[in-house]
């Protein structure tokens, strides 16, 4: 039979004792409880001591529980799959990183993870705007051919290289000027990778509760500056999943 452990979900400031409900991850209907220390809790759930999968079940089962404490309590996400063996060894975790845990609270409270993605709708005309402004894209594709020579082989791949490394810019480009634009309503902001040629912003910013609609204003000017260019993807409230990830065993994941 496989040991019970304690699956961590994130740390919050509460003194008293708190029961979620049945959503605790692995499908099992465990509830979600809160283990305390003084004034700072863990929010957990019962699970067997061994790694999850990883997949996106789980992740979002993960992430899920977390948004559900978020409703009430500034939460600091823990990364997924961290599961201790017992309460008193989440009490005593909760003892020794007292201070750091305490100044995690302070710095992400009332404050809340918006994300950002802009995707160009036509493609078409973005990849003549890299030609129209590179003469050596220009100057490539007028010495292309089509008879499929060596050289005009040759020709193609650096032209490839060309365009690739034009619309890398161009994508760079573009996300600092959405960036310009929003970063004085945030704290922080963090960039993530992008996926395919249309995506040429994906980001996250961390914004005062305060400022949210002050964001909302802002977004809703940059989708009408871009309105016959790209669309934007706007998502959240989310916990700072971005800005707090804590690590609560090093060791296990550097192996």
């Amino acid at each position: 039979m496989e040991q019970e452990g304690k699956y961590i979900y994130c740390i919050i400031g509460t003194t008293q004792d708190r029961n979620f409900g049945p959503i605790g991850i692995g499908g099992r209907g465990d509830e979600v409880i809160t283990i305390g220390s003084d004034d700072l809790a863990m929010v957990i759930s019962s699970h067997p001591v061994a790694r999850l999968v990883v997949n996106a079940e789980n992740i979002l089962a993960h992430e899920k529980v977390i948004e559900e404490v978020m409703k009430e309590f500034t939460v600091l996400p823990v990364r997924f799959c961290t599961i201790a063996v017992s309460a008193d060894e989440i009490r005593s975790l909760l003892f020794k990183r007292y201070r750091e845990f305490k100044n995690l609270l302070r710095d992400m409270d009332h404050k809340i993870e918006l994300g950002v993605k802009g995707v160009w709708k036509d493609m078409r005309i973005v990849f003549e705007e890299i030609t129209g402004k590179n003469k050596e894209i220009g100057r490539l594709k007028k010495k292309i051919k089509g008879d499929a020579g060596e050289e005009d082989v040759q020709a193609k791949v650096k032209l490839g290289k060309f365009v690739e490394a034009a619309l890398k810019r161009k994508k760079e480009e573009e996300s600092q000027k959405i960036i310009d634009v929003l970063r004085d309503s945030a704290f922080d902001y963090k960039i993530n990778n992008t996926k395919g040629d249309e995506m040429f912003i994906n980001a996250s910013f961390l914004v005062g509760k305060g400022r949210e609609k002050e964001f909302d204003n802002l977004m809703e000017e940059i989708g009408e500056t871009y309105m016959n260019k790209a669309k934007f993807i706007y998502t959240g409230p989310f916990p700072p999943f971005n800005f707090v990830n804590l690590t609560i065993y090093q060791e296990e994941w550097e192996k």
